[in-house]
């Protein structure tokens, strides 16, 4: 049976995702053939927020979702939602974040951390500075922790830390009942070039190699239909090579910009995925790793990476030491299940051209 007929024969699997940059993998995955290719038929649910993904996974609307690492543990043991024993066995990205201050900061005469504490304690006992973060248990909260301490702030105490949803930060900055806040591309680069805010720092300079994105599954999906969840494993990581090859880029903007996707454009999304990445106005850094989608066995949920993850929720406060069992990040970081769907992975999909219906020939 041709391939086409075989995969319009398949059930569909629900897959969420946010629209942001660091979904690029998936939406390579659909927009390439990278699904069709390895099996499963997909339908990609773009999702206002992380914790409508996290719920619509839990009760069974979605298959699969992107989500930050740190969901797992949240899921897992019930923290704010309904226990649901999830894992994961796909690594989406590496970095990505950044941490974005408002304009009127600056005009206070906010340069950096040290001047930012001058003014936290400053407001603190009229109008606490109000800080975003997308999720509680992400990294974006752990790396904005990470930044406010190094600062000698306490984020209990001296500041307020909200969540919103990534795709309202900017119109909040902007508004100004956000003074700052920590998310993923592009609405850090929005905030820039709109005027409205800059970035004194980001992920690769605060938290080198964490783990951001993973496709996080129910345990009972992936015990009861392992070769559709290794279909999606193969397809993401493959896909994820193809969006770390440089000479990719710009045609991943151009993807990611789509209505169907980011609804953005691609102007905004292109310089951080091209390493060009502008933290203010009148400066660009120079920062290749800003999104790693696959490079340095970055797909690999190793029992490494949960373990130091699980390691830093603890140290940051956000998951209670008596919680933090020393099974959980072998149980959520399924790297046997990686190497099981990886181990023939055709490496050379995306070197090939796409027909029509998703199948491939060689180039």
């Amino acid at each position: 049976m041709p391939l086409a007929q075989t995969i319009s024969s398949l059930r569909t699997l629900r897959l969420g995702f946010l629209p942001l940059t660091d979904a690029a993998p998936l939406i390579a995955a659909q927009e390439l053939g990278f699904f069709a290719h390895y099996g499963v038929r997909v339908h990609l649910c773009r999702e206002v927020g992380w914790a409508t993904i996290r719920d619509k996974l839990i009760f069974g609307e979605l298959e699969a979702v992107h989500a930050p690492a740190p969901m797992l543990w949240a899921a897992q043991l019930g923290r704010d939602c309904a226990a649901t024993d999830v894992c994961t066995g796909v690594v989406i990205n590496l970095h990505g974040n950044a941490i974005t201050l408002s304009k009127r900061l600056r005009a206070h005469g906010v340069i950096d951390a040290a001047t930012f504490r001058d003014e936290a304690l400053r407001r603190r006992g009229e109008k606490k500075l109000t800080l975003g973060i997308v999720f509680p248990f992400s990294s974006h909260h752990l790396l904005l922790r990470q930044w406010l301490r190094a600062a000698r702030l306490d984020p209990e105490r001296d500041v307020r830390i909200v969540v919103v949803p990534p795709a309202q930060m900017f119109r909040n900055l902007a508004a100004g009942t956000l003074d700052g806040y920590c998310v993923g591309e592009p609405w850090n680069t929005v905030a820039v070039r709109e005027d409205e805010g800059w970035c004194p720092a980001w992920s690769t300079t605060l938290s080198p190699g964490h783990v951001e994105k993973v496709l996080m599954v129910r345990a009972s999906f992936a015990h009861t239909h392992p070769t559709e969840h290794a279909g999606l494993i193969a397809a993401i990581t493959d896909s994820a090579a193809w969006c770390d090859e440089p000479t990719h880029r710009s045609q991943l903007a151009d993807m990611l910009a789509s209505p169907l996707y980011l609804n953005l454009s691609a102007k905004l999304i292109a310089p951080a995925l091209l390493g060009r990445f502008s933290s203010n106005r009148s400066r660009v850094e120079d920062v290749p790793d800003f999104h790693v989608f696959s490079r340095g066995d970055a797909s690999a949920p190793t029992l490494a990476r949960a373990t130091a993850l699980q390691a830093e929720l603890v140290a940051s406060g956000l998951l209670p030491r008596s919680l933090a069992a020393p099974n959980l990040p072998r149980r959520l970081f399924r790297e046997d299940l990686y190497r099981e769907a990886t181990a023939q992975l055709d490496y050379h999909a995306h070197t090939k051209a796409k027909l029509p219906g998703g199948t491939f020939v060689p180039a």
